[in-house]
């Protein structure tokens, strides 16, 4: 094993990070709205499109361990990783314009479509995002410089989180003139060519420098038992699961929370109370553009952003805080708190806006510390991996971050999907049940709540503490040298 150490530029930061931009302008959007798209403009039954975001998903999130042993044994001059990430682009570009598209098939045809572009959205997903995680291991193997790359990539992903939970909706009205279809088609598309430019930008800009030896092979088996027997890897992949079902749960629904359970009358009085609405009359005037005026969509949109640049400035915290106490106990930490003030939602009224927006606040700084650690805990992995059985398979480790990632969110939808047929949702409809509306709370609150407190008891199990951050830090370095 050789590493040319360095300390990485801003340049390749940056462009690493925009990788991740493009791939969450999709992901987002799968995690956000897929569940919406499919029922409430697509127009499939809430059980039939959860049955096809559940199967669709774990489908993709299974070959994540077969593109895990394929990146690994990947030999090309640009390395084992970055080729992918080329190879992978446009498929991934045009697949995500046709999985959001909607062609005017009738019911059996609707949802035979939905599930064939989303079966191949999910594969050419695992193709394109497993080996650029993995890429992050074996940039550098300095943990301050880990640290601070997955810094920088996870702004990014606030921002591209930011332009999909806040903007996409009033884009896709905008664009499509009211018509929802039309404008996913339009949106979608666009974010699909920048998405490509990305990727590009990030295979020019990035390096590998930690080269396996080529004396030392592993069979896929080989692979395969190392990984079962690594319990910081095993438990890693159940936390990835747990904290991406709970984002998906209640990222997706959010905007039936607002548009059925908080009251439109509140959320128009609240967003001109603090100058919203003004704001938006000001901003768009000279496109010739007008802000939707559904209370539902803009307080959702507003809802998110103050989440998410909360996250963003939770992200700032979490490298000096992972550096002096270590990324496991402030990751445990922090996952804890911010689920218990998801928990709070269950106890607000549908006329207390201000502090539904107070509690998103506090809930997104809590969060976004987490954020970069649960992907340098995954680099750690492939680390302790090395250091405890000689050999190091980075991708097929990672795979277990894209497997429960990719897992989590076809649950997570799916379960989003099941919840509103099992409360009886009806779309579009102007009233929901009182029951529907129950549930409907319940998944912004009690259920996505547990899922936290759960992973948050798993990492008892995980030993990979600052002490032995540095212990194998030290031993590895010691070692390629």
């Amino acid at each position: 094993m050789t590493e040319t150490p360095v300390k990485l530029s801003v340049l390749e930061k940056v462009g690493y990070s925009l990788g991740d931009l493009a791939a969450n302008l999709i992901f987002q959007t799968l995690m956000t709205f897929l569940a919406f798209f499919y029922t409430d403009v697509y127009k499939i039954q809430a059980g039939t499109a959860s049955l096809i975001i559940l199967v669709g998903g774990l489908f993709g999130a299974f070959f994540n361990v077969v593109m895990g042993a394929i990146a690994d044994r990947t030999h090309t001059r640009w390395g084992k990783f970055r080729p992918w990430i080329l190879w992978t682009a446009v498929p991934f570009g045009v697949m995500a314009m046709l999985a959001f598209s909607t062609p005017d098939f009738g019911d059996t045809g609707k949802i035979l479509y939905a599930l064939i572009t989303y079966f191949l959205l999910v594969i050419i997903y695992s193709a394109n995002n497993l080996p650029y995680s993995a890429l992050s291991g074996v940039i550098t193997g300095d943990m301050k410089e880990r640290n601070s790359l997955s810094s920088y990539r996870f702004v990014a992903v606030m921002i591209a989180q930011f332009i999909i939970q806040v903007l996409l909706l009033p884009l896709v009205l905008i664009s499509g003139h009211g018509d929802k279809a039309a404008g996913f088609k339009t949106v979608m598309g666009f974010f699909a060519v920048t998405g490509v430019i990305f990727f590009i930008i990030t295979f020019l800009t990035t390096k590998e420098r930690i080269v396996p030896a080529q004396t030392k092979k592993s069979s896929v088996t080989q692979d395969l038992q190392d990984l079962v027997k690594n319990k910081p890897w095993v438990i890693m992949l159940f936390v990835t699961v747990l904290v991406f079902i709970t984002l998906s749960l209640k990222g997706g629904m959010y905007i039936f929370y607002f548009k059925y359970y908080l009251h439109d009358t509140a959320i128009a009085s609240y967003l001109n109370s603090i100058g919203f609405s003004k704001f938006t009359v000001w901003l768009f005037h000279a496109t010739g553009f007008q802000w939707p005026n559904d209370p539902a969509t803009s307080g959702n949109s507003l809802f998110n952003a103050s989440g998410i640049i909360f996250m963003i400035i939770g992200i700032m915290f979490s490298k000096p805080l992972a550096d002096r106490f270590g990324k496991r106990d402030v990751f445990g930490i922090f996952l804890l708190l911010s689920g218990l003030f998801l928990f709070l939602f269950a106890f607000y009224s549908p006329d207390s806006i201000g502090i539904v927006f107070i509690t998103q606040i506090l809930h997104g700084f809590f969060y976004g510390v987490t954020i970069p650690l649960l992907w340098a805990m995954i680099a750690d992995v492939a680390d302790y991996s090395e250091w405890k059985n000689n050999r190091r398979a980075t991708a097929i480790i990672f795979s277990a971050m894209i497997f429960g990632l990719k897992a989590g969110l076809s649950i997570g939808g799916a379960l989003g999907a099941a919840l509103l047929a099992r409360y009886g949702y009806i779309a579009d409809a102007v009233n929901q049940t009182a029951g529907t509306v129950s549930g409907i709370k319940m998944s912004v609150s009690i259920y996505p709540c547990l899922l936290f407190v759960l992973g948050v008891v798993l990492l008892a199990g995980y030993k990979i503490n600052k002490k032995m951050e540095l212990t194998i830090e030290h031993d590895l370095k010691a070692k390629r040298a």
